[in-house]
């Protein structure tokens, strides 16, 4: 007959517990920065720009899997136009850079996807034109965003604006194009970089009542 000697874990039962949920707060810990950072993360909709598509308050999710997959086959994440995006926002002067904000106030900024580099986008009488290869005398593509209930930008664009899009950039806008209510593309924001780019929204997640996709 042999006699085992106890292990660490049989003389000291209160340590292995311990170190049992240890190791599950850390694994919980380490999945839930894992599928922030790559997978998918939400933000709270401050301010009222992107009105009626979005509230004050509202609770986005955006798909940063897409954003991770482009990343990890060496190219840049390119939206579909129409999206709406969440993208990191840059030092309070200047244009924005691919360099990470930096004590800024609103890190993060929601707007919708208009035009891609290379395209003319105007901003007359109050309406807002793209003209590219497909529509070279021009296109006003919000008739196929708007939606029943004002979901979609507002029919008056504010502002005087003829741009070409630089390359690696996207012109983006708030829904909410009445005056000054929206600081995007139009109105000193400048174009967006691709690098800037966080994910596109995939669904509103809260309040509960409202919980749809995009």
């Amino acid at each position: 007959m042999y006699i085992m000697e106890p292990t660490f874990s049989q003389k000291h039962p209160l340590l292995k517990d311990i170190f049992s949920l240890g190791g599950f707060l850390l694994a919980v810990v380490l999945g839930t920065i894992f599928l922030n950072t790559y997978v998918y993360r939400s933000y709270n909709v401050v301010g009222n720009s992107m009105l009626n598509t979005f509230q004050n308050g509202d609770r986005v999710v955006v798909n940063r899997l897409a954003v991770s997959i482009a990343h990890f086959k060496g190219e840049e994440y390119v939206p579909e136009r129409g999206q709406i995006i969440v993208f990191a926002n840059g030092e309070a002067s200047g244009p924005l850079t691919c360099d990470p904000p930096d004590n800024v106030d609103d890190q993060y900024i929601i707007k919708r996807v208009v035009a891609f580099p290379g395209e003319r986008v105007t901003v007359k009488d109050g309406i807002l034109t793209v003209y590219n290869d497909e529509y070279p005398e021009g296109h006003i593509y919000d008739t196929e965003w708007r939606e029943d209930g004002g979901i979609g930008p507002k029919e008056y664009t504010y502002g005087d604006v003829d741009i070409i899009v630089p390359a690696g950039e996207l012109f983006v806008s708030g829904d909410n194009r009445e005056g000054l209510n929206s600081l995007d593309s139009r109105s000193g924001l400048g174009t967006i970089p691709y690098c800037r780019i966080m994910g596109p929204v995939l669904f509103r997640l809260y309040p509960f009542d409202k919980m749809r996709g995009f």
